[in-house]
């Protein structure tokens, strides 16, 4: 038995143990649970905008190696497919019934494949030290290659948008024409 702390375990039967004080103290490893895990995020934010677009625009320079045609490319190639699988990643997992832990792994797997756009993208429009060191490094050794991401991941998009509406038209009953209204004969006078 601890000193100055009650315990439920010595209680004697049939009596209730006298409040211990602990929520106050969960509560307290909580909120500084909770701070610490903000702070680490925050962090983890300015590490990664310092580092991955730098990062990022060498593999796709290496992978261009300076090629406007190999940039065109990759790029059509990336935005069409790491659009085109997140998204009926996504649209599958929005459609099923399932528990909230499961869509939540679902949608993280999401935002895995969307990741090589998501990280052209922080290249793209970022403002940080960055992402402009990523712009000069994508201009030279992977001239086009943002641009094209761009274009595939409208034509992924496109694509996605029609063979969703194609998929709830098939599992619609045909509709079945009307017939033409014709007119009732009029009386004939004798």
């Amino acid at each position: 038995m601890r000193l100055g702390r009650a315990s439920h375990d010595t209680a004697e039967p049939g009596t209730a143990a006298a409040p211990t004080g602990g929520g106050r103290r969960d509560f307290k490893r909580r909120a500084i649970a909770i701070v610490l895990v903000i702070v680490a995020l925050v962090l983890l934010y300015f590490a990664g905008a310092a580092y991955i677009p730098r990062w990022w625009s060498h593999r796709i320079g290496s992978a261009c190696n300076g090629a406007f045609s190999t940039g065109m490319l990759l790029g059509i190639c990336f935005g069409i497919v790491f659009t085109i699988l997140p998204l009926g990643l996504l649209w599958f997992t929005m459609r099923r019934p399932m528990r909230w832990k499961t869509r939540i792994v679902w949608l993280i797997l999401a935002v895995i494949l969307a990741a090589p756009n998501l990280m052209t993208l922080g290249v793209a429009v970022g403002t940080g030290g960055g992402a402009h060191a990523g712009q000069r490094t994508m201009d030279v050794q992977a001239p086009g290659f943002r641009g094209a991401t761009a274009v595939g991941c409208l034509i992924a998009a496109l694509i996605f948008v029609v063979l969703v509406i194609a998929f709830r038209r098939k599992g619609r009953p045909p509709k079945v024409p009307k017939r033409p209204k014709t007119p009732a004969p009029e009386p004939v006078d004798v």
